[in-house]
């Protein structure tokens, strides 16, 4: 990028940013959103036919897809008692101008530690319920999620999206002779997820805290902090982005805007799809 268009970034993100404080400084955002409230929420659930669970979650213009696999696996040797989880996340090109084909960057591997982390920690995936033959035979669970349209805020999307699809995954029928195991086409009623957990991405701008921050609000703030809740309003994985500072002080503040939002969240769960 040449100096002249280095300077014009720099002019338009300038004005941009004063243009927001001064919004925010009223009470409100340029999208007409107050500070604590998030995007209109959708969630599409079973979108993709193929996959063995799958979700599709729009958060404003943000768009995510989430799709679940199951294969018969032998269970890791310290775990022998439950089945394995993994996650992935792709930001795919068609999702941002800037987005490029090959391995995942940074970005995509922070994400999908991030989900991986707050569906591990909260414990919100049954992996017993993925048991076959104790230390012999299990489901390997893979979650893939794929961000379709880059519109700011896809770390809460692709929580949603994850746990949404893993909801949507219902057990095959199985029998079991010795440790002959065969799968039947019939599904039970079984889903691995024990109960949602939440994340709730809160940006600095300025003096000011904003949840869900938009694609704009996302390019001109300070510092994001991405805290994870179960049900029970348990913390359950803190992140924090981008390089400004967030000081010890203001955390219970950002905090305790982040927790009401997540319980309003989780009410808009059960309302869309009763598993909270």
């Amino acid at each position: 990028m040449s100096a002249t268009s280095d300077r014009l970034q720099t002019i338009v993100s300038n004005v941009k940013k004063a243009s927001i404080l001064k919004a925010l400084e009223r009470g409100v955002r340029l999208d007409n959103r107050k500070p604590d409230e998030y995007r209109p929420l959708s969630i599409t659930l079973g979108y993709a036919k193929k996959a063995d669970g799958s979700a599709l979650v729009k958060l404003g213009d943000t768009m995510v897809l989430a799709g679940t696999k199951l294969e018969m696996d032998e269970p890791f040797p310290d775990t022998p008692n439950q089945g394995n989880l993994m996650v992935n996340v792709e930001l795919l090109p068609l999702a941002y101008e800037t987005f490029e084909p090959g391995p995942p960057d940074e970005n995509a591997i922070e994400l999908a530690r991030v989900v991986d982390r707050s569906l591990r920690d909260s414990k919100a995936v049954d992996l017993s319920k993925l048991v076959i033959i104790p230390g012999k035979k299990v489901w390997s669970l893979w979650v893939d999620v794929y961000v379709l349209d880059f519109a700011g805020n896809v770390m809460d999307a692709s929580t949603i999206a994850a746990v949404a699809a893993i909801y949507n995954t219902k057990l095959p029928k199985v029998e079991v002779n010795g440790e002959e195991v065969k799968v039947l086409t019939e599904r039970t009623d079984v889903t691995p997820l024990a109960y949602p957990v939440v994340t709730l991405t809160a940006a600095k701008i300025g003096n000011f805290v904003v949840i869900d921050p938009n694609l704009e609000e996302e390019s001109i703030a300070d510092a994001k902090l991405s805290i994870s809740y179960t049900p029970d309003m348990r913390i359950v994985g803190i992140q924090k982005s981008l390089g400004g500072a967030i000081k010890l002080e203001e955390i219970p503040q950002i905090e305790e805007v982040t927790r009401k939002a997540a319980s309003r969240l989780f009410s808009e769960l059960k309302n869309t799809f009763g598993i909270a």
